[in-house]
């Protein structure tokens, strides 16, 4: 099944509709539906109205409920796995305001507790200098100091002892030259301080490990509920259970080959240092 980037997460009406169909073809009312799904009777009404997103636990329950056929089965599936995939353009969170982004990130932080962080290619946010956040930027035309503001304001949820974040990061996403060897040094030491906070779990990829398949894209998992993924052109939200477990399979397989601690700070102390002494030879 083929599908536009933007079509995703619009499916959420239609699989609303085609179950509220499927219960009145079969005869059975609200509540008796309710009653063999073992849900109240309020929240097959707000599936049907669209006002709850439902699982794929539900439109099972639903479906073997109302007797469906396999064929209407399969296509309730598909809808409610693209119901409950997002995409956000990079040009509409432009549109939107990139500081809007921040606000829902920040809700994001506030309702997860354990936070895994895939950083292929770049620094993310969170563990940033106020210089490597502006250059982050730069490239996007006009006033981001909002944004930045924001950046560095989420960067407490580190300090929160409550919740737990592991972030895995490419030796080419430390060393990327987003900023100058001395600003980049500066953000590499930062990498290391952070690695102390007990809320903080920092690991590093050397270039010369071999981890098997080639990661893609950046990623994050929040708890065991969405993962999002970050391309060029936007971001892609995840919430289906099956695409959130891969993500965590994934991330899983290249903590298993990550640096930590002591070897983490070695390498991250190594490679500000040459950083440190190529900008005095030019």
């Amino acid at each position: 099944m083929s599908v536009e980037p933007e079509e995703l997460g619009q499916s959420g009406e239609e699989l609303a509709a085609l179950l509220k169909a499927v219960r009145k073809r079969s005869g059975l009312s609200g509540v008796r539906l309710a009653a063999r799904c073992n849900m109240s009777q309020s929240k097959i009404s707000r599936i049907e109205g669209g006002r709850v997103r439902a699982s794929l636990v539900d439109v099972e329950q639903i479906f073997r409920a109302c007797e469906a056929p396999p064929e209407l089965v399969a296509q309730a599936m598909a809808l409610a796995r693209l119901a409950a995939t997002e995409w956000q353009g990079a040009r509409g969170m432009r549109r939107k305001g990139l500081d809007k982004k921040q606000l829902e990130l920040a809700g994001l932080e506030k309702a997860s507790t354990e936070f895994r962080f895939f950083l292929l290619s770049m620094i993310t946010g969170l563990l940033s200098t106020p210089e490597y956040i502006r250059a982050s930027l730069a490239h996007i035309p006009g006033d981001h100091s909002r944004t930045v503001a924001w950046k560095l304001e989420r960067q407490q949820v580190l300090y929160d002892r409550s919740k737990r974040f592991t972030f895995l990061l490419t030796e080419q996403a430390i060393r990327w030259p987003l900023v100058g060897p001395d600003a980049l040094a500066v953000q590499i030491d930062h990498l290391a301080s952070l690695t102390h906070l007990p809320s903080v779990r920092l690991g590093v990829i050397p270039l010369d490990t071999q981890v098997g398949p080639a990661p893609l894209n950046t990623f994050t998992v929040y708890d065991d509920r969405i993962a999002t993924v970050e391309v060029s052109t936007g971001v892609m939200v995840f919430r289906d259970p099956r695409d959130v477990a891969a993500h965590l399979d994934e991330f899983a397989a290249f903590e298993e080959r990550a640096h930590f601690g002591d070897e983490a700070r070695e390498l991250l102390q190594a490679t500000s240092g040459r950083l440190r002494h190529a900008a005095s030879d030019l």
